[in-house]
């Protein structure tokens, strides 16, 4: 029974790493979507390499670390909570833990991608910019203000 329980820990922390990374992809995907069709027609373009702007948040390794805090606890409190439940049970409280951590990492996350989102929107004004896309998305072209932006971070 104890390994099972050490299974469900290790799911739990893989879990909790692929929702972390799905996150950023998910945020890198939502900002190369905006403004393809009006950048065609105007030469003021940006371009942003969003994973390593999140990457160099100064607040994201504060984040980190409290993620793996909840993610420790969460693993004690699911150890100690489960020992005498069926499966079932264990399943159900396994799925309560998962959304209790979505919802942490969230809540940790939401302020970091709207200072990013305010960075770029100040960074691209500032250059007179009317268009930022993601960088990954970009053939060719651009004026690549992801510096800037990190810059503005720190």
């Amino acid at each position: 029974m104890v390994q099972l329980e050490k299974k469900h820990v290790k799911i739990i922390s893989v879990l909790i790493a692929l929702v972390f990374i799905g996150s950023v992809v998910a945020i890198a995907l939502t900002q190369s979507g905006a403004g393809i069709a009006s950048a065609a027609g105007n030469g003021n373009v940006g371009v942003v390499d969003y994973r390593q702007i999140m990457s160099q948040h100064p607040n994201l390794q504060s984040a980190n670390e409290q993620m793996q805090k909840a993610v420790t606890d969460a693993q004690k409190e699911f150890e100690e909570k489960s020992a005498n439940m069926s499966d079932q049970e264990k399943a159900n409280y396994y799925n309560q833990t998962q959304e209790r951590l979505q919802v942490k990492q969230q809540e940790l996350l939401d302020p970091i991608e709207k200072s990013v989102d305010d960075a770029v929107k100040k960074v691209a004004d500032a250059k007179g910019l009317s268009v930022v896309l993601d960088k990954n998305t970009v053939v060719y072209g651009g004026q690549d203000i992801t510096n800037d932006v990190v810059s503005r971070l720190k």
